[in-house]
């Protein structure tokens, strides 16, 4: 029996799996210096939000914008004088509107929007009081 087209077969079959591990070898140190890089970046990304936080606290807080209507600064000051959470019909009163139904809604949704800008605080439900 002759062997050599066998031997022939398993040389081929042998060069080809030494290029692909080659190959493979390769793209191991390419993956490899990406993920270095990868994780230098993400040291960096560390050291930069360690140095954001520290400085945060330095920073002055800039006050969000207050919406456009003229009732804004006016429920602001009546929370500045507050010494206690106060309620929609409070601010109403405070502020010499008519204490109907629709005032009232009208003011609470005012003091909602407050919230939700992180001026305000709801305490518990419709009972308002300035952020500390």
């Amino acid at each position: 029996m002759n062997i050599q087209p066998l031997l022939g077969a398993l040389d081929i079959q042998e060069d080809a799996a030494r290029a692909l591990a080659d190959d493979l070898r390769a793209q191991i140190d390419d993956l490899r210096t990406q993920l270095r890089e990868a994780e230098t970046h993400l040291d960096h990304l560390a050291i930069t939000r360690r140095t954001v936080t520290g400085l945060a606290d330095r920073l002055p807080a800039v006050a969000p914008a207050l919406p456009e209507h003229p009732d804004y600064p006016r429920i602001l000051a009546v929370f500045n004088e507050a010494t206690s959470p106060l309620r929609a019909r409070d601010v109403c009163q405070a502020l010499d509107h008519e204490l109907l139904p629709k005032n009232i809604e009208g003011t609470r949704a005012k003091l909602k929007r407050l919230v939700k800008l992180d001026i305000l605080t709801e305490i518990d439900t419709g009972s308002f009081a300035r952020k500390q």
